[in-house]
């Protein structure tokens, strides 16, 4: 009888054992795969849009001539999103967090508003830009303006970025809090003086992700009637645009080679604005990132 459940442990040992190692291979092998098809396309991009990467690219204007296209346009259309896009969403963002994690009493009805903003990080983007279309565009009569792109990306990372920062302001210790309302200090005191400093790591990370993923975006941007060929800087707030996304759009559209090659080239000089964006944002969380 001993030699018997001897023998049923083994096999469930040993069992256990080949689920682990096939597990371990399936895991590696995704992953592989994924590191393998990124590296093909970035080759693929870098081989086809290098030679394009020249000083006359990032000064000329969009061109129906492949040899005289540049991304200028696109690279300060973009910056102005940026612009605005950024201090609108993070201020209402991280407004939108304190009320709620640290102000709001806990009852049906933030529960309910809990469970929108949650669900409305995950709406297709499509969806944003049609709200943004009928709101900023028509109703407040912005028209195709840099504002109305702004102010519809900013709907579109809201979300997020709510999320994200009440994770973080959820991750403080409640000691530190107790603490400081020990020493006499006011709740909006423990909030600007302990609260947030330590929390703002949190809050940069998601900041971080959702500012990349409006950096990308393009089919809010189509909705509102952001222009595809521009041949001008942005002077205002009020001025047409375009970004990069929507360019490297238009130039793939083209049925001519060169300007695929002329696209790769614009995708080489977004993936390198997104890693600066990233990598200065990292800089500024690990400056103020404490450990507790």
């Amino acid at each position: 009888m001993e030699l018997i459940n001897k023998e049923k442990v083994s096999q469930r040992i040993g069992s256990r054992i080949l689920t682990n190692a096939v597990m371990k291979w399936l895991f590696f092998l995704a992953t592989s795969f994924g590191l393998i098809v990124l590296a093909i396309l970035i080759y693929r991009i870098f081989n086809d849009g290098f030679k394009f990467l020249d000083f006359e690219f990032f000064t000329n204007y969009a061109s129906r001539k492949p040899e005289n296209a540049g991304i200028k346009s696109a690279i300060f259309g973009t910056i102005w999103l940026m612009a605005i896009t950024g201090p609108v969403s993070i201020l209402l963002g991280v407004g939108c967090a304190i009320y709620l994690e640290l102000y709001a009493k806990k009852n049906k009805f933030t529960r309910f508003i809990q469970m929108n903003i949650s669900n409305l990080a995950g709406v297709p983007s499509i969806v944003f830009g049609l709200l943004g279309l009928t709101v900023f565009v028509r109703m407040m009569e912005m028209g195709r303006s840099v504002l109305a792109g702004g102010l519809t990306m900013s709907l579109l990372i809201l979300p997020i970025i709510v999320v994200a920062t009440q994770e973080a302001l959820r991750a403080v210790p409640k000691e530190l809090q107790e603490a400081s309302y020990g020493m006499g200090a006011t709740k909006w005191q423990t909030i600007r003086r302990v609260i947030l400093p330590a929390a703002i790591p949190g809050i940069l990370t998601g900041s971080i992700l959702a500012l990349s993923r409006a950096v990308g975006e393009t089919a809010p941007l189509i909705m509102i009637g952001a222009l595809t060929f521009v041949a001008f800087i942005p002077e205002n707030i009020w001025s047409g645009f375009t970004v990069m996304p929507i360019q490297i759009y238009n130039w793939t559209s083209r049925p001519q080679v060169a300007f695929h090659d002329v696209a790769a080239a614009g995708i080489i000089v977004l993936l390198v604005m997104l890693l600066l964006m990233n990598s200065i944002a990292i800089i500024i969380r690990n400056k103020f990132s404490k450990r507790y």
